[in-house]
């Protein structure tokens, strides 16, 4: 035992060096409070998020009103579980008899912010998957809508077969079945023609035309050639431009199915092409839009939940260091 005299620091009275300083039996229990406080939080929380939430157009809260709620809540939510949980830490540790006064403020600090590792840890081991769905959430979303452009655009690239155009315009699919369809309307006045079902004379009590050329096959010859449309379309989109060779080709099918002239099926070719190409252009813009702001949400997601993270740290040591000083009262 050391003996005191003159040369002895002021304030200062030496402790026993074999008891520990580190009460884990008061950090596991401020941790378990504080875990136990955070899955009440988070559970109420998402609850009251679901509820400000609606699968209707316009309805319910925006997605920038949840984006800062959320922000708040996760605040919230640690400050409070931190707060109890650095003050149990304190609270509950033993207490520690001669030891200098600073010493036993950084005693209680690090049992708060142990506290709060311990605390952290327990939740990421419960709620890993859970926290991985709510953060990759957004990237996921992203991720799918910029796979699906490029999904398009590769089914763009390679073209569609025959059966596999034909599915897609049964399922709605195919993003220039509309297109197609919309190149052999027949107008209304125009000369008999041959449809892919029977055919038309341009007034009921007119006798059958009789075409010049074979008549195509019904139903089967029409889905043929609306397949080889679309993979001349979704040729063209790829390589930015419709060839004059095919835009002619076209309209000679446009012009047989619909009872147009040459000229005005070509026009009738290259004003469709034109819109589906900027239909699906727009398409595909807007994809890569949705991607970057998922991407843009899910970062800004992870940097405010790294913020509030810190922040219940600051607050679990200092609760401690509060805990503790009632402790030695």
């Amino acid at each position: 035992m050391a003996q005191y005299g003159v040369n002895t620091p002021v304030g200062v009275i030496e402790g026993n060096t074999v008891q520990s300083g580190v009460s884990w039996g008061a950090i596991f229990a401020g941790a378990a409070g504080a875990a136990a406080l955070s899955l009440v939080l988070l559970l109420l929380g998402t609850g009251l998020g679901m509820s400000s939430i609606s699968p209707w157009t316009s309805q319910g809260a925006s997605a920038a009103a949840i984006g800062i709620a959320t922000i708040l809540w996760l605040s919230f939510t640690q400050i409070a579980a931190s707060g109890m949980g650095g003050y149990l830490a304190g609270r509950l540790r033993t207490k520690w008899a001669g030891v200098h006064t600073d010493e036993v403020y950084f005693r209680d600090t690090a049992h708060g912010f142990l506290a709060w590792a311990v605390a952290t840890l327990l939740t990421a081991a419960l709620l890993g998957s859970a926290v991985a769905s709510i953060l990759g959430a957004g990237a996921q979303a992203g991720a799918t809508v910029a796979g699906g452009a490029a999904t398009a655009a590769a089914g763009a690239a390679g073209g569609a077969g025959a059966a596999a155009a034909q599915s897609g315009r049964e399922t709605g699919s195919d993003p220039t079945a509309y297109f197609i369809d919309s190149l052999f309307r027949r107008d209304s006045g125009s000369p008999a023609s041959v449809t892919g079902d029977a055919t038309t004379a341009s007034s009921p009590s007119a006798a059958p035309v009789t075409p010049a050329a074979p008549a195509m096959a019904p139903e089967r010859s029409a889905s043929a050639s609306n397949a080889e449309v679309s993979r001349i379309f979704l040729n063209g989109i790829r390589t930015g431009a419709l060839p004059p060779d095919d835009a002619k080709y076209v309209g000679q099918v446009v012009a047989q199915r619909t009872g147009l002239s040459q000229q005005d099926a070509e026009k009738r070719v290259n004003d469709t092409y034109a819109k589906a190409q900027a239909t699906l252009k727009n398409a595909e813009a807007k994809a890569k839009d949705a991607a970057d702001a998922a991407r843009k949400a899910s970062a800004y997601a992870s940097l405010w939940l790294v913020v509030s993270m810190l922040i219940g740290a600051f607050v679990a040591s200092f609760a401690a260091t509060y805990g503790g000083r009632r402790r030695d009262l």
